[in-house]
């Protein structure tokens, strides 16, 4: 037992020094917020932020698109006024029909 003692650096034998190792490999490869699982986890979030943002500015350009030619065509503001707020002429009849 004496021989295997004296093999080992005097800086292992140190309890402080081994406390801190052991929270550092703790810290890194066992707690819920490990630097390795932590670290995908973050990259796989920012990459569908990053899809989200994609759709979103896709969706803000057709909507100014739309938006601008509500304001220059009357035609697409009559058909848009009708389909979105179900909006009529006073001689029209209108009759909704609603899939179940």
């Amino acid at each position: 037992m004496q021989q295997i003692l004296s093999h080992i650096p005097g800086f292992l034998k140190n309890k402080y020094i081994l406390t801190v190792l052991f929270f550092a490999v703790w810290m890194v490869f066992f707690d819920d917020r490990d630097i390795i699982t932590t670290h995908f986890r973050y990259k796989k979030e920012l990459r569908n932020l990053e899809n989200s943002k994609a759709y979103y500015q896709e969706q803000i350009t057709e909507t100014r698109k739309e938006l601008e030619q509500l304001k220059n065509d009357p035609q697409t503001l009559e058909r848009y006024a009708r389909e979105k707020y179900r909006m009529k002429r006073a001689e029209e009849d209108l009759y909704i029909i609603e899939d179940q």
